[in-house]
């Protein structure tokens, strides 16, 4: 195929090798970029490849927000730490949504079962009564 094996593996975070096929995955999957800025090594995530670079760009926004505030003195970096071993749990900068379990969606679909009638078209359609 001619690949190194570690591509093909799923790589080990805690050897460098490993770590490397990941950011190349990350390339990959999420839009992860290498550049270098000011003699720095930079990665950067271009927003253009999709919904998912987005996503990973709005959650490494959030981690910076907290790095700026350990930085600037605003958090301590207990509070850093709570903020990263809680993610996302402690974020506040983007919106999560719990998922009702299938025990409350079934009970949900059984109240309003009556309302529940297919299309012409075969598809479910919620009608309302008033």
């Amino acid at each position: 195929m001619d690949v190194s094996p570690h591509a093909l593996d799923v790589p080990d975070i805690d050897s460098y090798i490993g770590l490397m096929h990941t950011l190349f995955t990350l390339e990959d999957l999420y839009g992860l970029t290498v550049s270098e800025s000011d003699e720095d090594i930079c990665l950067k995530v271009d927003t253009s490849k999709g919904k998912d670079a987005h996503e990973l760009w709005k959650m490494l926004y959030a981690w910076k927000e907290q790095a700026d505030k350990l930085s600037s003195e605003e958090i301590s970096k207990d509070k850093y730490d709570e903020w990263r071993y809680h993610y996302p749990e402690f974020d506040t900068t983007q919106t999560w949504a719990k998922v009702p379990s299938q025990k409350l969606s079934n009970a949900l679909v059984g109240i309003f079962q009556d309302r529940l009638k297919p299309d012409k078209y075969g598809f479910i359609c919620c009608t309302t009564t008033y």
